[in-house]
C-alpha cells in the first residue's frame, strides 16, 4: 500500500491560485488563405458519414471586405474543394446588438455547421456570436453577455468549428475568446468573454493587409499597443477575486501572469517599432505589415488570457456615446464613411492612455518603468535618474509623444467631448466589470470612490 502523503491544498485567501493559457491554433504565412478550403474539407471528413452531406459553411464578412481580393481567394478555395457555403456580407463595422441579432438569425435559419470569419475584429466577433447562438437556439442575446449588463451564463458546450482570417493587424480576435458589441440603448459597449468562443484556427496572411488604408491600419495598431500595455500592467492573477469555485468559472481575463507577460511585452516592443513605419508607408512596407500582424496575434494571446483594463473600459462609452450625439457634435473618422459617426476602437482606447498609466504606475513602478523603456528606445538610460514616484508621468509623456507620431487626436476634446460629458462617460465605464476588476489602484469596494477616480482620469484626458 502506498504511503499516504499530505498534499498542500490551495493557499488561504480570496485571490486565485492558478492561471490558464488558451489560444487558437495559428497559421502565419504569405498566401496561407488559399489553404482554407482544405482546412474545412479536413474538418468535415471528421464527421460521421451521414453528417458530411449536411455540412454547410457560413462565411461572415463586411460589405467592403466582400469585394477585396481576400474574398475571391476564400471563395475559390472553398469551391475547389466542392464545399457548400453561404456568405453573410452584412457585418457592421463596430457591431451593435441589432447587427449581431441579424447575423444570429441568419446562422440559425441557414443551419450552419461550420463558420468562417473574413475581416477585422467586427467580422470575427460577429461570427463568434453567430456560432455561439446557433448552438443555443433558444437563448436570447443577453444570456451570455458579461454581467452585470447581461446574465453572464457560462458556455458549457462545444461550439461549431470556426476559422478566422484577419484583414487588419489589430484586435487579435483570431486568437481569443472575446467578442465585443455596442448596445446603443445603454450607450456603451460590452461583450462576451469565454474560452469556448475562440476560433479553431486563425489564418494570418500578410497579403490580406496590403489594401488596408493608413488610418485604419493606425487605429488597428493602437489596439495592439494597448492590448499589450494593459495586459502587462493588469493586476496579477493571484490578486484577482473572487477565486472560482469551479474551473469552468475561471474567467478568460485572469490578470497578468508569467506566460501572458512574454507575449504582451514582445507585442508592445514590435508595435512601438513598426507602427510608425506603417503610418509612413501603410501598404508598401511589407516587413512592417508582417511584424504588425505577428504583434496583433501575439498581443491577442497575451491579453486574451491576462485581460485589459482602464483604456478599454473608457473606450466603450467614448465610442458608443458619439453615435447618439446631435449630428453637429458627432465625430467622423476620416478613414470611414462620412455618413457614419465613428470613433474607431483603437483611437478611442488611446485617448485616455496617458492619464491611465500615470494613474496605474504606483501599483508597479518597475513594470511601468520597463514599458517606458520600450517607448524611449535609445533614450532608456535616462530612466536611471527617474524616481519611482515620477515614472507614471514619464510613461504618460512617452505615450503622448508616440501618439503624436501617428496623428492621433490629442484628447477627448478633439473628438467632440467636453467637461460636461465626464459624468456620463464615467457612468458608461462603471458596468465594465470584467476589465475594471483587473485595473490596478482602482477602488474595488467603493463605487463612489471608483466613480471619482474614473472621472479624474477622464478629466485628465480632455486635452494633452
Amino acid at each position: 500500500m502506498a504511503t499516504p502523503v499530505n498534499v498542500a491544498g490551495p493557499p488561504d485567501g480570496l485571490g486565485d491560485y492558478a492561471f490558464e493559457m488558451a489560444a487558437s491554433n495559428l497559421r502565419f504565412g504569405t498566401g496561407a488563405t488559399r489553404e482554407v478550403g482544405q482546412d474545412f474539407a479536413n474538418l468535415i471528413r471528421r464527421l460521421d458519414a451521414a453528417d458530411r452531406s449536411q455540412a454547410k459553411i457560413g462565411v461572415f464578412t463586411d460589405p467592403t471586405v466582400a469585394h477585396l481580393p481576400v474574398m475571391r481567394t476564400v471563395e475559390e478555395s472553398l469551391l475547389r474543394e466542392g464545399l457548400n457555403f453561404v456568405v453573410f456580407d452584412r457585418v457592421a463595422v463596430e457591431p451593435t446588438d441589432k447587427s449581431w441579432q441579424e447575423a444570429i438569425d441568419f446562422s440559425r435559419t441557414s443551419h450552419l455547421t461550420h463558420f468562417l470569419a473574413v475581416g477585422g475584429g467586427s467580422s470575427m466577433d460577429t461570427a463568434k456570436a453567430a456560432n455561439l447562438f446557433s448552438c443555443y437556439p433558444d437563448a436570447d442575446l443577453m444570456e451570455f453577455i458579461n454581467a452585470p449588463v447581461g446574465k453572464g451564463t457560462p458556455i458549457n458546450k462545444a461550439l461549431h468549428p470556426l476559422i478566422a482570417i484577419p484583414t487588419t493587424a489589430g484586435t487579435g480576435s483570431e486568437t481569443t475568446g472575446t467578442a465585443i458589441l455596442d448596445i446603443p440603448s445603454r450607450q456603451f459597449k460590452t461583450g462576451i468573454a469565454s474560452r469556448a468562443l475562440k476560433p479553431t484556427l486563425g489564418i494570418v496572411d500578410t497579403l490580406n493587409t496590403a489594401t488596408c488604408p493608413r488610418e485604419v491600419a493606425i487605429s488597428a495598431g493602437l489596439d495592439v499597443l494597448f492590448h499589450s500595455l494593459e495586459s502587462w500592467t493588469a493586476v496579477p492573477y493571484y490578486e484577482r477575486m473572487p477565486r472560482p469555485t469551479n474551473p469552468l468559472n475561471r474567467p478568460a481575463y485572469q490578470g497578468s501572469n508569467p506566460i501572458s507577460d512574454i507575449f504582451s511585452k514582445w507585442a508592445m516592443e514590435q508595435t512601438v517599432k513598426y507602427l510608425p513605419r506603417i503610418a509612413r508607408d501603410p501598404m508598401g512596407d511589407e516587413e512592417a505589415r508582417a511584424q504588425m500582424l505577428l504583434a496583433a496575434s501575439t498581443a491577442g494571446i497575451g491579453f486574451g488570457n491576462a485581460g485589459v483594463h482602464l483604456c478599454h473600459a473608457g473606450s466603450y462609452p467614448i465610442s458608443s456615446l458619439n453615435k447618439g450625439r446631435p449630428k453637429g457634435k458627432q465625430y467622423h473618422h476620416p478613414s470611414y464613411s462620412p455618413d457614419v459617426p465613428l470613433i474607431p476602437h483603437g483611437v478611442a482606447v488611446s485617448l485616455t492612455a496617458p492619464a491611465v498609466f500615470n494613474f496605474t504606475a504606483p501599483s508597479s513602478p518597475a513594470r511601468h518603468r520597463e514599458a517606458a523603456a520600450v517607448f524611449m528606445g535609445e533614450r532608456a538610460g535616462e530612466l536611471s535618474r527617474v524616481r519611482d514616484d515620477d515614472i507614471g508621468k514619464v510613461l504618460a509623456d512617452e505615450i503622448r509623444r508616440f501618439l503624436d507620431l501617428l496623428d492621433v487626436p490629442r484628447g477627448l476634446t478633439k473628438v467632440g467631448y467636453g467637461p460636461g460629458d465626464i459624468s456620463k462617460l464615467a457612468e458608461g465605464m462603471l458596468p465594465q466589470r470584467r476589465v475594471l476588476d483587473l485595473a490596478p489602484v482602482l477602488a474595488k469596494d467603493d463605487q463612489a470612490e471608483q466613480r471619482e477616480q474614473l472621472s479624474h482620469i477622464l478629466e485628465q484626458s480632455l486635452a494633452w
